[in-house]
C-alpha cells in the first residue's frame, strides 16, 4: 500500500482518538480521515472500526480503574449494543457507498441540534424514570446506537453521552464511562462482521490503532481531570469542521 494514506490517516486518527476519550463522536474525524486518504467507504468503514476499537479499549479500561460507569446500566447496554451493531454492520455491507456518504448531511444537524440544546440545560437535575425505567430505556437505546454504529458510526459516542447526560441525567464522567462501555461493544460486533466479509485493510487499521490508542490514553486523562469544561466544545467543533468538510464535497 502507498504510504500517503498512511500519513493522512494515523495523525487523524490520534486527534480522533484524543476526542474521542474526551467527548465521544471520534469517528467524526477518523471515518472521513480513511476516506480522504481515498479508501473505499466500506473499506473504510470496516478499518475505522479497527482501529477505534483498539483505542476504546484503553480509554475504557482507564475508566474501569477509576470506576466512572454505571455497570447495573452498562451490563445489558452492552449485550444489546453487540446485537445491533452487528444487525447494522450487515445491513451497511448490503448499502450503496452514495447513500452511505449522504447519510452525513443528515445526521450532522440533528446531532449539532441536541448538543446545542442541551447546553442551554446544564443544570444539575435528577431523572425522572424510576430506576427499572431507566435501565429499559437505556437498553432500546443501546440496541439502536449500537445499529447506527454498525451501519455507520460518527457521533455514536457523542449520542450516548447526550442520552445518559439530557435523560439519564448522570454526571459526565460516568456518563462518559458508560458510553465507552457501550461504545466498545458496538465497535467489536462490527469489526468482527467486516472482517468476516473481508473489508478491512489490516496493515493501515493495526498501524492507525497505535496512533488510536496513543489519542485515547491521552484523551482520557483529560477528561478525568478536567471532567465536562473540555467536553462539549470539542464535541461542536468537530461537528462544524466535518459539515463543512461534507457540504464542500456534496
Amino acid at each position: 500500500m502507498d504510504i500517503m494514506p498512511f500519513l493522512i490517516v494515523c495523525p487523524l486518527v490520534f486527534l480522533a482518538g484524543f476526542v474521542d476519550a474526551i467527548a465521544g463522536g471520534g469517528g467524526l474525524i477518523s471515518l472521513p480521515a480513511y476516506m480522504i486518504a481515498g479508501i473505499p467507504i466500506h473499506h473504510a468503514i470496516g478499518t475505522n472500526k479497527l482501529s477505534s476499537a483498539t483505542g476504546t479499549l484503553v480509554s475504557t479500561i482507564r475508566y474501569v480503574k477509576q470506576n466512572h460507569m454505571d455497570l447495573v446500566i452498562g451490563i445489558p447496554s452492552i449485550l444489546v449494543a453487540l446485537i445491533g451493531s452487528a444487525c447494522g454492520a450487515n445491513l451497511a455491507l448490503i448499502t450503496s457507498a452514495a447513500f452511505l456518504k449522504g447519510i452525513l448531511i443528515i445526521v450532522l444537524p440533528i446531532v449539532a441540534f441536541y448538543i446545542l440544546r442541551s447546553n442551554r440545560k446544564e443544570k444539575e437535575s435528577k431523572c425522572i424514570l424510576s430506576r427499572k425505567a431507566a435501565i429499559a430505556v437505556a437498553i432500546v437505546v443501546a440496541f439502536f446506537i449500537g445499529m447506527y454504529d454498525g451501519f455507520y458510526g460518527p457521533g455514536t459516542g457523542t449520542l450516548l453521552l447526550l442520552f445518559y447526560t439530557g435523560i439519564l441525567k448522570m454526571d459526565t464522567l460516568t456518563a462518559s464511562g458508560n458510553v465507552k462501555l457501550v461504545n466498545l461493544a458496538s465497535n467489536v460486533a462490527a469489526l468482527a462482521t467486516y472482517l468476516i466479509n473481508g473489508k478491512v485493510l489490516l496493515v493501515l487499521g493495526l498501524t492507525a490503532s497505535i496512533f488510536s490508542i496513543a489519542g485515547h490514553y491521552v484523551g482520557s486523562g483529560m477528561v478525568l481531570k478536567n471532567g465536562s469544561k473540555i467536553v462539549k466544545p470539542v464535541i461542536l467543533v468537530v461537528l462544524a469542521l466535518l459539515f463543512i468538510k461534507v457540504v464542500s464535497e456534496w
